[in-house]
Formats: structure tokens, sequence, C-alpha cells
């Protein structure tokens, strides 16, 4: 990797920012007056050069590396961005691809090298006391003739290359450049103990020695406390993640102007702009559809989108119930074929605990463990489960999951910053006997490439004050639900944030395609996409949706015992509607219909078993 451009740092970051913006406006062509609208940076543009054994797609690492173990770092406590970058691209496409050798091979794309550039910033949506990341690589190869950019949120709470084997994948071998936004979400984890950050070459750095990707406002409780920028800003990111995905595509242009000046400008009008990513940042590309007001996007597609419309359920609501009550539920028969449900005796105990308080409470009736767990899978079903997103449920229970999207979202939504966390949570590292401790100057520089956003993970672990056996998380878990469930001011603030995600339909005129797995348990259709694709029908706008069966929800889990048997990929129906769409823009071509997909599982995957629209 090679460090072409980054701005030195200065006294204050005004002086910074004007710097970054003095330097902008100095290329060979003067900013358009559109692409000049990046007042939004609060960091310099720090730009990259990638060739030779490195390149924008896998960081030089190629299929066999993407796959093989993970990215070493020379110094393990002191990498080098250039290290950090290749890990951290290498675990983001662990986290959303299925790489076995073939299916790499077969439905990712050929995983050619991409020689390129890459511009990263620091970006603020107004209001807001955090920022967010925002990084667009655009490749030598750009195609300039069919200007192209697409526009990919994270996955997830993850970093900001967090959808590069969703968008990346894609756009880069085809020529188009790719910007991305980590959502103001991410693992650029603060650690109180050391007073450290992730500066934004991904390395860190103590506070006020270089702008953070995130720093509390005021001390986290706990010396030894770790601050996730979702849980602690005191923003409730996922109401602006339309605004974060809009923000990027701005940014995305005006880096094709530094890189293209004597093309400039790149505008909407010039480039066809489309919005693409998986689960939260599906969501993400949704509700900028919904506040296009400028029409930036050409075209929108959603993979598992976690979008909550009216008429729909927010995760929050379901993601506390299944908490409580899978648990118990997974001890019924129904689930002896899902994977992940059997051969764990510490999940068949916690089950059985679950449902002994569930029956304590009165919530859950039954003389017997079997009818408990029958009981408690038929309370699920009374709620909107289906049957088939609660086979695939199993396996975010079994990884504790439900829990950990709960104690996440719980802080984000109430907006509870540097104060203590809902339900008496924090995240901490925890020493050789699982007590909280500091964390090792090794385990720290790993934050960033190995996190998913989202603690327990990479060594930042939950921890729980009200945990006490035999049902060791039921308190807090119940804590959590009853924010959701009850009245009093922290329930009704928690309620207030839910609300404000609550997202609009896309605006008039704009194609949507939605892909989503019929079996996907963990952002159920019936609670997201359904109402939403019911919602866009009854207003008439061009939204689509193709079903695929069977299909849950995480392509990285095929590489789980039972999954590859059960399960197809869903990021591949995501590249096949992507192709159809730029058809339609690029090619006027006709918008796809609807389409019910009944895929075949298999070793390896064949384009014949997945039976891809085309």
């Amino acid at each position: 990797m090679q460090t072409v451009a980054m701005n030195p740092l200065r006294d204050s970051l005004n002086k910074i920012i004007g710097r970054m913006r003095a330097r902008f406006l100095a290329g060979a062509v003067p900013a358009t007056e559109f692409n000049a609208q990046i007042d939004f940076l609060v960091s310099p543009v720090r730009e990259t050069r990638h060739v030779d054994g490195d390149d924008l797609l896998s960081a030089g690492l190629g299929r066999a590396g993407l796959r093989g173990a993970p990215a070493v770092f020379a110094d393990p406590a002191r990498p080098t961005p250039a290290e950090v970058r290749r890990r951290a691209i290498q675990m983001s496409w662990k986290g959303i691809a299925w790489l076995q050798p073939l299916a790499v091979s077969d439905t990712y794309g050929a995983l050619a090298s991409v020689p390129g550039r890459e511009y990263g910033a620091f970006a603020r949506v107004s209001g807001a006391r955090a920022s967010h990341r925002v990084l667009a690589q655009i490749p030598d190869a750009f195609d300039r003739r069919a200007r192209c950019l697409l526009v990919a949120p994270a996955s997830g709470s993850r970093g900001v290359y967090g959808a590069i084997a969703v968008a990346g994948a894609w756009g880069l071998p085809r020529g188009c450049a790719v910007v991305y936004t980590d959502k103001a979400a991410g693992s650029g984890y603060f650690d109180c103990a050391s007073n450290s950050g992730v500066a934004l070459d991904g390395t860190r750095a103590v506070a006020g020695s270089a702008p953070l990707e995130f720093e509390p406002a005021s001390p986290l409780a706990g010396a030894d406390a770790i601050g996730v920028k979702q849980a602690h800003s005191g923003d409730n990111p996922e109401a602006d993640w339309g605004r974060h995905t809009l923000q990027a595509a701005r940014f995305g242009l005006a880096m094709l102007d530094r890189a293209f000046p004597a093309e400039a400008p790149f505008t909407p009008q010039n480039t066809r702009i489309i919005a693409v990513s998986i689960s939260n940042g599906a969501g993400a590309v949704l509700q900028a559809a919904a506040i296009d007001e400028a029409h930036l996007l050409s075209g929108v597609v959603a993979g598992e989108p976690n979008i909550y419309v009216e008429g729909g359920r927010p995760l929050y609501d379901y993601a506390t119930e299944a908490a409580l009550w899978l648990p118990c539920a997974l001890l019924d028969a129904h689930f002896d074929t899902a994977p992940g449900a059997r051969g764990n005796p510490l999940l068949a105990a916690a089950g059985a605990a679950r449902c002994a308080t569930l029956k304590a409470q009165g919530r859950l009736a039954g003389s017997s463990l079997p009818e408990q767990a029958r009981n408690a899978r038929e309370y699920l079903r009374a709620q909107g489960w289906s049957e088939a997103a609660l086979k695939s449920a199993a396996i975010s229970t079994a990884f504790d999951l439900w829990r950990s999207v709960a104690v996440l979202d719980a802080a984000a939504y109430a907006r509870t910053g540097s104060a203590a966390m809902p339900g008496g949570y924090r995240y901490a590292a925890l020493d050789g006997l699982g007590h909280p401790a500091a964390a090792a100057e090794i385990a720290r520089a790993l934050w960033w490439a190995d996190g998913a956003g989202v603690p327990p993970g990479s060594g930042v672990a939950i921890v729980d004050a009200q945990q006490a056996p035999p049902d060791s998380y039921a308190h807090g878990l119940s804590c959590l639900r009853a924010l959701w469930s009850g009245d009093d001011a922290l329930a009704q603030r928690l309620r207030a944030g839910v609300a404000a995600t609550r997202s609009g339909l896309p605006r008039a005129g704009l194609p949507v395609l939605l892909v989503h797995g019929v079996e996907d348990g963990l952002i159920p259709a019936r609670f997201s996409s359904a109402p939403y694709l019911a919602a866009s029908r009854k207003a008439g706008l061009p939204v689509r949706e193709w079903q695929v069966s069977p299909a849950q929800h995480f392509d990285a889990f095929l590489a789980l015992p039972g999954f590859a048997q059960q399960y197809v990929p869903l990021v591949p129906y995501v590249h096949a509607a992507l192709d159809a769409l730029w058809a339609h823009v690029a090619l006027d071509k006709a918008l796809p219909g609807d389409a019910e997909i009944k895929a075949v599982p298999g070793l390896p995957p064949t384009a014949a078993n997945l039976r891809l629209p085309q």
C-alpha cells in the first residue's frame, strides 16, 4: 500500500478541515457546486494506492488468502496501516461470504486483482455527536464511458469494509467505483485503560494525538471499560442510516472528481449510483431511498433488509422476545434437525433453566420439560414467527446473538451515551478467570480488523452485573424486554428511539429490488421486507422482491456442520439482482418481476442448483 496523501495534524480540528478543503479545491478542475458540498467531513481525506501484491478487492490475498488463516502482523502490538487494512478486508470477507473453495469461485465472482486507489475520511451528519467512516474505492480500470458508483453501507454493525463481499465483489471487477460507510457503527472501540481509540488509518492512537473514529464524550464507568460507538456515542445511529448512505454517495462523487479531474464533474446526471447492501446495510439503503430528495440514486438492491415500517416489527421487539423464549423452545423435537440446536450440553442446560424461569414467572404452562418447550415454540409461532424462521434462528441462540443485539441496541435507542447502559451491562476485556480486566495491547491491535461491532467477540465481552445461575442471563434479558413492554421513563425513551428508525417508502420512480431468504431467522421477512413490499405496492411504487428458498441469514454459516446441506447462500442472488437492476437503469431493460426461487442445496453449489434468475 502506498500512501499518496495524508494531511498533517494541526492544533485544532478546524485547521485540519481547512487544509483538507484547500487541498481538495486545488485540483486541476475547480470543484463543482454539487461536489463542493462535502462540508460534512470532519477529518482530512486519506488517499492510498493499491497495486503490486495489494489490491482493492482482497488486499492482495486472492481467493486462497481470504480463505486461509487470518493475516498476521509483523509486530503484533503495533501493526502498520497496510497490515491492519489487509486483515480488516480479509475478516470482512470471512464474516459475510461462504469461503469454501468452490463457493468463492462459483458464487462470489472470480476475485481477480483490482488495482486502484482508496480515499477515506470521517464524516458527520448534522445533529450527531459521533462521526461515521466513509471510504471510496476507485479502480484504475474505472469505466469512464458507463460511469457507475455503488454505495454500500456496512452489513450488521461491521466496520467500513463490511459490505465488500456484496458491493465490491460485484462492482470493482466491472469498473465501478464503490463507496462504503460504517453507518456510525463499526469496531473503532475506545479503550479507557489506555485512553486510546482508532485513527483514520486503522491503527490505534492515544486520544488527543489524532482524530479518532470514536471517543466518549465523558468517561465511561470502570477503568477497564471499552467504548463502542453505536452504544456509547449518545446518538441513535439507526435513525440516520439513510443520511449516512447519501453522504457516502456524495463523498464517492467528490472522490471521483479528485481521481479523474479532467473528466469532472461526476454527478447523478452523468453517473449511475446504485445503493446496495445486506441486513442492516440493506435497511440503510432503503432508508436512503425514502429521503433521496436530490435524486442521487438510480436504483436500490436490498438483501435480507432490517427495515422497520408501519405494520412490521422492529428488531428490538423480536430480538428481546427471541432472547427470552427461544432457549426454552429449542428443546422441542421440532428443532431436532435444526443446525446448531443439538449436541451442545451447555445450550440444553440453559434451555431447561429458561423453561423453569418462564414457568416460575407464570408465563409458561406445562408440567414437564417437553411440554414447556412445545408451549414456548407455540408462543413464538403465535407472535408471527414461521417454522422455517424459527429453525434457522436456533444458531443465533447458540451464538448468543439475540442478547448481543439487544444489549447494544438498547443503549443506542435510549441514547444513554457515556452513562450506564440499560440493564446494567457494560463492555470490557476479561482475564483468565473471566473477570473484567484491562485489555492487552496485542488484543487492542486486533479490534478494528477483527471486531464485528457487536460484542462479545474479538476479546471484548459483555459484562452482566446481574448474571447469576442457574438461568444466568434471565434477569438482564427481562430488563431489556421490559424496556419494550414497560412504561417508565427509560422505556419511553427507548421506544421513542425505535420509532425514530421507522422508514418511509422509496421516492416515486426509484426502482428497488428486494432479495430475502424465506428461512431467514435473524431478520424474518414477515417482520421486515414483507410489510415494506406490501406498503410499496399499495402506494404504486416500482418495488420487486425475490424470495429465495431455502436461504437463511448468514452465508458464512454455510461452513458450519449441517448448513450447506439445508441452505443455499443468499449473496449470489443479490449479485444477480444487481445484474438485473443495471440492465434496467443502463440498458433500458424491463425491471424484473417478483420471483419465488426454489433452489437446491448441495456441495459444491452450482448455477443449476442455485437457479439464479437470468
